[in-house]
């Protein structure tokens, strides 16, 4: 049946060939018999059939290429599918013997556990009436002996944090009397001295200590940040107010006030390094291992202007962004990069402590009051070490 198609198409084509070629003797037999004007239609025509002959030839050299490609297009497709055909039963072969494998190594485990079963039947009488002799002797001795050590423990314990209170309060004292006693045989004017405990989650405040002391509204005040090794001097930016509440970033470090009145220039330091709150090395590290950290905060300010209501906000401290929310509704949400501000409260009395300046972007800023000193300072501390795994380098502290 092909071949007799294959035959009726080349008769077609040689056909068309032959009529042609007859079409093309007529014109010029023609031709000849004519003149004028009918002589240039017929020529007209002889050069249109010339025309289709050629078009019929490379029609028929395009088909012929076609039919070729279709030939090894039909090639590729039956290897393609004996090939899929036998990659098909390889992975059958081998499911079915991964299957009868698999069905062997459960029965086996199935044996080991009836025979496991079995044993413990046999010796779990014996094993259990040991076990509540050991619990009986365990609870005896604790009740023995147990209470009386941690009870004696504790009360030593409680003893020797309030003595080291006492001291650590003393010993401030002393060290603030010596530091007067310098200043006084210094022959410098001692007018102002700081009053605060040097310690994370406090806040430090001059203290006029003279009748003669200027108004401090009526000076410039300004702190700085002092490297307890090379001695560096490091402006604290913004901290322009008689209180100043140290933050994380203080830890070992010496903090210095400049008080100038009337080109006078006086300066308080810190009798030692600012030290860290104790127990939130640890709080931090439990939380760093969460990966979305709420604190409950009060919004007291945004872009400047003081907030009356104080309704509950939550702030969302996370592993790529912080997130300031009240209730479902979002008030502002910002991955981690290097235009974010984020440092405490320059000023605001003793509730600087527990207030923090955070500065999403360009247009938008808030002052946000925790619940404690320890859940601002985790804040802070939390969102510097998020930052530092997104490889942002974080502003610190901020120009407000």
């Amino acid at each position: 049946i092909y071949w007799i198609q294959a035959r009726l198409r080349e008769a077609a084509s040689l056909e068309k060939h032959v009529l042609l070629k007859k079409l093309r003797d007529a014109l010029e037999s023609l031709k000849g018999r004519v003149a004028g004007r009918n002589k240039d239609d017929v020529e007209e025509a002889i050069a249109m059939v010339e025309a289709l002959a050629v078009q019929l030839t490379q029609r028929e050299g395009e088909l012929i290429q076609e039919k070729t490609e279709v030939k090894k297009l039909a090639t590729f497709l039956k290897q393609a599918s004996e090939d899929a055909k036998k990659l098909v039963d390889e992975e059958r072969a081998f499911a079915r013997a991964e299957i009868e494998n698999a069905r062997a190594a459960v029965q086996r485990v199935e044996e080991a556990l009836q025979e496991k079963e079995q044993m413990s039947r046999a010796s779990g009488k014996q094993d259990l009436e040991e076990l509540m002799k050991e619990v009986q002797e365990a609870r005896r001795i604790k009740m023995l002996h147990q209470p009386s050590k941690v009870m004696d423990m504790e009360h030593e314990l409680r003893a020797l944090r309030v003595q080291l209170a006492e001291k650590s309060k003393h010993s401030l004292l002393l060290q603030k009397e010596l530091a007067r006693s310098k200043r006084v045989k210094g022959n410098l004017s001692h007018l102002y001295e700081l009053d605060g405990a040097e310690v994370l989650g406090s806040y430090l405040r001059i203290k006029p200590c003279s009748d003669i002391a200027p108004e401090l509204s009526k000076c410039a005040i300004q702190w700085y940040r002092i490297s307890s090794e090379g001695g560096k001097k490091e402006l604290i930016s913004g901290a322009r107010k008689s209180v100043y509440a140290p933050e994380p970033f203080d830890v070992g470090r010496i903090l210095q006030v400049e008080i100038i009145y009337d080109g006078q220039l006086i300066m308080l330091t810190t009798t030692g390094a600012i030290d860290a709150a104790a127990g939130l090395g640890n709080y931090v590290e439990a939380l760093v291992r969460k990966h979305d950290v709420e604190f409950n905060v009060v919004v007291t300010q945004m872009n400047g202007v003081d907030q009356p209501s104080e309704s509950i906000h939550v702030l969302h401290v996370g592993k790529m962004r912080m997130k300031l929310c009240k209730g479902k509704a979002t008030i502002a949400k910002e991955y981690y990069s290097g235009l974010m501000q984020l440092c405490g409260v320059r000023g605001g009395g003793n509730a600087a402590a527990q207030a923090l300046f955070w500065q999403a972007k360009k247009e938008f800023s808030v002052v946000l009051a925790f619940e404690s000193e320890r859940d601002r300072n985790a804040a802070i501390m939390l969102a510097r070490r998020f930052a530092f795994d997104c490889n942002v380098s974080f502003k610190w502290f901020s120009k407000f």
